[in-house]
């Protein structure tokens, strides 16, 4: 059987298919030409619906009636069909872009006639909340900066996706996180992940709140008091906007750099030398290490006395210079 030229991890419901013709074009790639009968056979479906798909991709122009048979049908190719859509869903989408940057620039133009308290939204309740948070996310070109408290009430890192989306399409992401949120459950293995991921993590031992800033153009600082429902502020005033963005700037310098993931290097040195390693210079005691590592804490004892030995460290703040210098970290 000849394979697609679609391939199936390839998501078209973007260019305007429903996912019942996405399927029925695939299955006619896939078959090269079909009749009714075949294609209901191959996607399990009745005669008549699908006779109605063959028809509606006729009118999309992903296929066409094959020669006297006019039940018959032949898939168009997709780099001419597809595309066709693909440059019709551009043209929308660069003049929703023109709309939305005359929108902007109106939006600027009338700032200065606004009350201080009209560029500070105020967000009330979980959903209202987490809308906000993906959205600054998913609209953010350039750079995301974000501090996380514990306990996390609106969203779970893990529970994420607009900051993946965000990250896989290049967005620059510091974050930087309360010592209480790595020594937490799931704390390491999140913060591993966002580090292989491409994401700049640090700690410190505590933050003043929880924020998120986008394009240092707009941030969303959550705000929640026991027995209230959670609610956010989104501020655009430049001024407070300008305090934020310092805040994070002065926090990040002094914290402590997240370095998670790196093998390679000295085949003396394990993954588990270098877990141990980055958990220590972001602050954590060697219990707190053992508990995040499933170890005791005399196993990690035992592997930082190695990493000594290795480096012929006294103290450890002297192997504290001397793994860096080694790419231990």
């Amino acid at each position: 059987m000849i394979e697609s030229d679609v391939p199936d991890d390839v998501d078209l419901n973007i260019l305007g298919l429903e996912p019942a013709e996405e399927r029925a074009y695939r299955a006619l790639v896939d078959l090269a030409a079909a009749s009714p009968a075949v294609l209901a056979d191959r996607l399990r479906l009745p005669a008549s619906d699908a006779r109605s798909l063959l028809r509606r991709l006729e009118s999309l122009g992903l296929a066409s009636r094959s020669g006297g048979d006019q039940e018959r049908h032949v898939a168009a190719a997709p780099d001419l069909a597809l595309r066709a859509m693909l440059v019709a869903r551009r043209d929308e989408l660069r003049r929703s872009e023109l709309a939305i940057n005359e929108l902007t620039e109106l939006y600027r133009r009338t700032a200065g006639s606004r009350a201080p308290g009209d560029l500070i939204e105020v967000v009330i309740g979980s959903d209202a909340t987490r809308q906000r948070f993906e959205q600054l996310q998913l609209g953010a070109e350039r750079e995301v900066m974000a501090f996380v408290t514990a306990p996390t009430v609106v969203q779970s890192a893990e529970d994420n996706p607009a900051e993946d989306a965000a990250v896989r399409r290049g967005v620059r992401y510091r974050v930087i996180l309360e010592r209480d949120v790595l020594d937490g459950p799931g704390g390491l293995s999140q913060a591993e992940q966002a580090t292989r991921q491409g994401e700049e993590v640090a700690v410190v031992d505590t933050l003043p709140m929880k924020m998120i800033v986008a394009d240092r153009s707009v941030a969303l600082v959550p705000l929640s008091s026991p027995g209230e429902e959670p609610g956010a502020l989104v501020v655009h005033a430049r001024g407070l906007l300008g305090g934020l963005i310092r805040l994070f700037e002065w926090t990040w310098d002094r914290a402590a750099k997240l370095h998670l993931g790196a093998e390679e290097g000295d085949e003396d040195v394990t993954a588990l030398d270098r877990k141990i390693l980055a958990l220590l210079f972001a602050g954590l005691t060697d219990e707190a290490v053992a508990k995040q590592l499933q170890l005791s804490p005399r196993t990690v004892q035992r592997r930082v006395r190695h990493l000594m030995d290795l480096s012929g460290a006294t103290t450890r703040l002297q192997l504290g210079r001397y793994a860096p210098e080694r790419g231990w970290v």
